[in-house]
C-alpha cells in the first residue's frame, strides 16, 4: 500500500510523530547540549516547582528561559508558513504562491521598520508592545490586497501577472525598508536587517504566547473553510454555483492570513519559501484536498523549520546562520523546478 493510498489521518500521524522527533532533536542540539531524560527532568521540575540542584541551575535556565522558547517559537512559525502557503495557493488557485512572493512578508517587514524608526511617536506609543503585530499587519495587508488586485485584473488570476505584480509590490516595499534603515540610527539598523533576515536568536516566552494563541484560533478558523477552498479550485464561477461567495472568502481568508503572517513576522523577521516548499511536497505526497493540505501543512511547516534551526545553529557553529538564507538556499531551486514544470504543462492560468 503507496503513501498516495493512505487514509489522511495516517498522514496526520506520521507527520505528528516526526515532528514530536524534530521538537526533542532541536531542543536537545546547540551550545549547550540537552539529553531528553534531562530535558523531562527540566520541564517536571518546571511545572511541579520541585528545586533543582546546584549543579543543574545554569543548564536548567538555559534550557528554560533560552531554548525552550526557541524551540517552540520556531515550531509555531514553520506552521504558520505552511498553512499560510497552502492558504494563498488556494486562494489564487495557483502553486507557486507564498507570503514572501505575494508581498506579504515584505509588506509587514516594510511596516514592522516604521515602528523601529519611528517608534516613539504619539501614536506609536499608545499601542506598546502591540505596534510592531499591528503595523507589520497593516504592511502585509495592504501589500498582499494591492498584488491580487493587479493579478485579478481581468477577472481571473493569471500566474505571470501575478508575478510581475509581486515583482514590483516587493521591491516598493523593499525600497520602504531600504529608506528606513538609511536614515535610522545604528540600533534601528540593525534591527531592520535582523528583520530582514530572519532568525529565532531574540525568541522569548513573548513571542511564544503571542503567536502561538494567534495562530491556533486563525487555523481552526481556516479548517472550516477546507470545503470551500476546494470548491474554490474549480474556478470563481464555478465555486459560485455550488453555493460559495468567492470574493467574501478570499477578503476573509486574505485577512486572516495577514494576520498570522504578519504577527509571526513580527517577532522572528522574514522567512521565504517555507509557504512555497511544504503544500508542494504534500500535493505531490498525498492530495491536494485541503481537509488534508491545512493540518499536514502545520504539522510539516513546524518539522522543517525545526530542522533549518538546528542547522542555522551548527553550520558555523559558534555562530549562527540567518534562518532567512537557509530557506531561501533551498527554496530558490525548489521554486524554479516548480515554475518550469508549470510552463511545461502550459498551466499560466489557474492551479486545481
Amino acid at each position: 500500500m503507496t503513501i498516495r493510498r493512505w487514509p489522511y489521518r495516517r498522514i496526520h500521524a506520521l507527520l505528528g510523530a516526526l515532528l514530536v522527533v524534530a521538537l526533542v532533536a532541536s531542543a536537545g542540539i546547540g551550545a549547550f547540549s540537552f539529553s531528553p531524560a534531562a530535558m523531562a527532568r527540566y520541564v517536571g521540575g518546571w511545572l511541579t516547582g520541585a528545586p533543582v540542584a546546584g549543579s543543574d541551575v545554569l543548564a536548567r535556565n538555559v534550557f528554560l528561559s533560552l531554548r525552550l522558547p526557541r524551540v517552540l517559537l520556531a515550531g509555531l512559525t514553520g506552521a504558520v508558513l505552511g498553512v499560510a502557503g497552502t492558504l494563498m495557493q488556494g486562494l489564487f488557485r495557483n502553486p507557486i504562491v507564498e507570503p514572501g512572493l505575494v508581498g506579504t512578508s515584505a509588506g509587514a517587514a516594510f511596516g514592522a521598520s516604521v515602528v523601529f524608526v519611528f517608534g516613539t511617536g504619539v501614536a506609536m506609543a499608545s499601542l506598546g508592545a502591540l505596534a510592531v503585530p499591528v503595523l507589520a499587519f497593516a504592511g502585509g495587508l495592504g501589500a498582499t490586497l494591492l498584488v491580487y488586485r493587479l493579478s485579478a485584473s481581468f477577472g481571473k488570476v493569471n500566474v505571470f501577472t501575478l508575478l510581475l505584480a509581486g515583482i514590483a509590490v516587493n521591491a516598493v516595499c523593499t525600497a520602504g525598508t531600504g529608506f528606513l534603515s538609511y536614515i535610522a540610527r545604528d540600533p534601528q539598523a540593525r534591527n531592520i536587517t535582523f528583520w530582514n533576515l530572519g532568525t529565532f536568536t531574540t525568541a522569548d516566552w513573548r513571542g511564544v504566547a503571542l503567536v502561538g494563541p494567534v495562530f491556533l484560533a486563525c487555523f481552526g478558523v481556516a479548517l472550516r473553510y477546507a470545503k470551500a477552498l476546494n470548491a474554490l479550485m474549480l474556478g470563481e464561477d464555478e465555486a459560485a454555483y455550488l453555493g460559495i461567495e468567492p470574493r467574501r472568502l478570499i477578503r476573509r481568508l486574505l485577512v486572516l492570513n495577514t494576520i498570522m503572517v504578519a504577527v509571526a513576522t513580527a517577532m522572528v523577521g522574514v522567512i521565504a519559501f517555507i509557504g512555497l516548499v511544504v503544500p508542494h511536497i504534500l500535493r505531490l505526497v498525498r492530495s491536494a484536498d485541503y481537509g488534508f493540505l491545512l493540518p499536514a501543512s502545520a504539522l510539516l511547516g513546524a518539522t522543517l523549520m525545526e530542522v533549518i534551526d538546528v542547522v542555522a545553529r551548527v553550520v558555523i557553529a559558534p555562530a549562527e546562520l540567518p534562518i532567512g538564507i537557509i530557506t531561501a538556499i533551498v527554496g530558490a531551486p525548489v521554486f524554479l523546478s516548480i515554475l518550469l514544470r508549470e510552463q511545461r504543462q502550459g498551466s499560466a492560468g489557474f492551479y486545481g
